[in-house]
């Protein structure tokens, strides 16, 4: 990165080394954390007339947070109103103008040289495309800044290449929970250290503080900031990454507070969030705010100068407002439609969700007596022992699928809040009653087989109509649909044929298309997706080739059916092993 020298005048001269009359002195408050001006009336009126966050009660007094950014505005208030400094001060003021002028330096250099760069490989195992590279850029060279590329363009995996090319350990990373284990599958897939070996990974568990191992990265969802707010000062955690920062975006509860403890003692902070704003534009004050204490100001200015008035919610002009964040090297977003050049038509992403551990279990025991006649009954012929097979790998799939529905709907609930339109597929009729319960407020259309071809055809005009942005779908009904409005497709539960979900992926995605279509495929760590897993080939994040995008042969379907039927057996197989 080229050096930048050429500091604008209101930096480049300290303003307290006026020789002739001072109008006042300057002091720092370490509790408020802010620069005091204690000056003649005339002086403090101008403070709080230029700069309203600046405002305080007391007459001849006014305060200026002591962000990089404002203190060069400070400076340049003192080169037409010379102030006196005190003593015991002296030192920290020539610091923060220190750090004022490599904050000036860093923000040109990120305007004027929009660069990529390549994660070394020794340090990361993943690839990433040209844009992905100018994000690792962005985020080697601002310290606290928001990610807020569009959902589906690899947010996680540049912040993953960021720790791994700065070595940024211990870092915490805090993301929602049911995307805790995602988080632990693509550090354990992306990062290594410099001698090869695999990062290190502790997952913070319960509300209550507890003394933490040794660890290089630390994963806490949410949830768990409240209780270990009062010991988050000597965790000792420089590197903080925010996953799906818009968790952060009302002020005033613990989990707030908590995180901008958090920030405010780290190095450098990241959020992420491809969507940081929801109902009310001001809530983007407070993400902000948190990466970066008062850079918007504080929030009755802030209200007052970007919203409808002071205390008001809605911000006034919110493309002036984004432009103001990227030009202050603040924020980095790039839709789907800036780098579709970059794009395949499809991304097929494999996500790791939690699972009810308990339903689960309960849920299998209706085959328990299925698997005693396979364990123990040495006189059932072959027809009778594939009926059975079926029913048990039958029974283990609907277990699966049921236990970890509420968490396929928390996570399809995001992308719906994000503005995507789903397409929700899955295969038991009582995974799918789950997925219409739990998401009931956005009023999906359904085709699950058991609608009349009147209720289908109405089904696919309210979605295609845009009357819901939520299409739940059987896997083996979507035959001869045309979805082509959706933006995402959702696989909640898997099919052992990879056909099938080629076939649902193009209800979305048709000939002739242009858009690049996301398809993700929510799996849980037990049961029988594991097996499925293997049996389409979906062991990594972003998988090609094993998924039938060319019609296959006959010769593929039989070595595909014969292959599924294997994993078959070994899932009857584990099930009898862990029978009592």
């Amino acid at each position: 990165m080229s050096q930048f020298d050429d500091l604008p005048t209101y930096l480049s001269t300290d303003g307290t080394q006026a020789d002739g009359h001072v109008y006042g002195t300057l002091s720092y408050n370490k509790k408020r954390n802010c620069w005091v001006v204690k000056a003649e009336p005339s002086v403090t009126e101008f403070c709080k007339r230029l700069f309203p966050g600046s405002a305080t009660s007391r007459r001849g007094e006014a305060h200026f947070s002591a962000h990089k950014r404002i203190v060069g505005d400070l400076n340049w208030l003192m080169l037409r109103y010379p102030l006196a400094i005190k003593p015991a001060d002296r030192q920290r003021w020539q610091d923060a103008l220190a750090q004022a002028r490599d904050y000036i330096r860093t923000r040109e250099l990120a305007r004027r040289a929009p660069e990529r760069v390549r994660p070394a490989e020794t340090v990361f195992t993943g690839s990433l495309t040209g844009f992905q590279q100018e994000g690792l850029a962005y985020l080697l060279r601002t310290e606290r800044g928001l990610l807020a590329d569009e959902m589906g363009l690899g947010k996680t995996v540049q912040a993953l290449a960021m720790l791994a090319q700065l070595s940024a350990y211990p870092a915490l990373i805090i993301p929602p929970a049911h995307l805790l284990r995602n988080w632990a599958n693509e550090i354990a897939r992306f990062i290594r250290k410099e001698n090869g070996d695999a990062v290190n990974i502790h997952v913070i568990k319960g509300l209550k503080p507890y003394e933490l191992p040794p660890a290089d990265i630390y994963l806490m969802h949410y949830l768990l900031l409240r209780g270990w707010k009062e010991s988050i000062p000597s965790l000792g955690i420089n590197y903080v990454i925010f996953d799906e920062i818009q968790e952060l975006r009302h002020s005033g509860t613990e989990k707030y507070s908590a995180a901008s403890l958090l920030a405010g003692q780290a190095q450098r902070v990241v959020g992420l969030s491809g969507t940081p704003i929801y109902n009310r534009g001001a809530e983007i004050w407070n993400v902000i705010n948190t990466l970066d204490f008062h850079f918007l100001g504080d929030f009755e200015s802030f209200s007052r100068e970007w919203c409808y008035g002071y205390g008001n919610q809605i911000v006034a002009k919110p493309d002036v407002l984004g432009d103001y964040l990227r030009s202050e090297g603040m924020m980095l977003r790039r839709t789907k439609q800036d780098v579709l050049a970059d794009l395949p038509p499809k991304r097929r992403l494999v996500m790791t969700i939690d699972s009810d551990d308990r339903l689960y279990r309960q849920m299998l025991q209706p085959i328990s007596q299925a698997l005693h006649k396979l364990k123990h009954d040495s006189a059932i012929t072959g027809s009778q022992r594939a009926l059975l097979t079926m029913e048990v790998e039958q029974g283990e799939r609907q277990a699966t699928g049921l236990a970890k529905a509420p968490y396929v709907a928390q996570f399809v609930r995001a992308l719906l809040d994000g503005g995507e339109k789903v397409l929700l597929f899955a295969h038991h009729h009582s995974v799918m009653d789950v997925y219409k319960k739990e998401l009931h407020a956005f009023s999906p259309a359904s085709i699950t087989g058991r609608e009349t071809g009147a209720q289908k055809e109405k089904s696919v005009e309210r979605f295609m109509l845009g009357r819901t942005d939520l299409c739940c779908i059987s896997l083996r009904a979507a035959a001869g649909l045309n979805l082509q409005r959706a933006t995402c497709v959702v696989f909640g539960e898997l099919d052992w044929s990879p056909a099938v979900h080629s076939q649902a992926e193009d209800r979305a995605h048709r000939m002739g298309q242009t858009d690049s279509i996301l398809c993700y495929y929510l799996v849980s760590q037990g049961g029988s997706d594991q097996n499925i897993q293997d049996a389409l080939g979906l062991k990594v994040s972003q998988f090609v080739a094993l998924m039938g995008d060319s019609p296959q042969t006959q010769e593929q379907l039989s070595q595909s059916t014969q292959y599924a039927r294997q994993h078959v057996e070994r899932l009857v197989q584990r099930l009898l092993e862990n029978a009592q």
